[in-house]
């Protein structure tokens, strides 16, 4: 099938649902390519998470968290964020995130850029954000989320991606906009 423009397109011929909960839509397309191959893919479906970059005043460090993924078996730093809620504004989710997850409080959340992970297979829209400043509100709300909570200097954000500290997709995006713009 060739699309408006000239490109290709897959035809989707049909989806099933194997698990369907308030985090994942997990199912099974069947699809056809414009060659005629059809084949099955599983497709997961997520809801939207808004991730945010806290620079100091300064804008020497970011504040991260260190912690442990499961899925990966992995010790790795993040940028806070969490799934939007249904009717919840992008904005407030990224600032409750900052919040619970790490005690501060940002000064301003401001939209960065939207993106999709790994969009072969998945559909999980993370909003990223960026905020010059926090206050220090008092301990992390949420204690299963970080082993531990700092403030990293920017310069040192390449030596940790090299060493594979950090590897999330989100938190690379904005952590590299910094590199290239602050």
């Amino acid at each position: 099938m060739t699309g408006q423009d000239g490109s290709t397109v897959w035809k989707v011929l049909g989806e099933r649902v194997v698990d369907d909960t308030r985090r994942l839509r997990l199912s099974i397309a069947s699809v056809e390519l414009p060659d005629g191959l059809r084949f099955e893919q599983y497709v997961l479906r997520m809801p939207k998470a808004a991730i945010v970059v806290v620079l100091d005043d300064a804008r020497e460090h970011v504040l991260m968290m260190w912690r442990h993924r499961f899925v990966i078996d992995r010790w790795v730093w993040e940028l806070p964020g969490g799934y939007v809620d249904p009717d919840e504004d992008p904005a407030v989710t990224a600032a409750r995130e900052v919040e619970e997850e790490t005690g501060w409080r940002p000064r301003n959340v401001v939209p960065l850029v939207s993106l999709q992970p790994s969009v072969g297979t998945t559909d999980a829209e993370h909003l990223l954000f960026v905020s010059q400043g926090a206050e220090y509100i008092g301990e992390p709300e949420d204690i299963n989320e970080a082993e531990r909570v700092e403030w990293i200097r920017i310069d040192s954000l390449r030596e940790r991606i090299a060493a594979g500290e950090i590897v999330g997709a989100a938190s690379l995006v904005g952590l590299l906009h910094v590199i290239a713009f602050v």
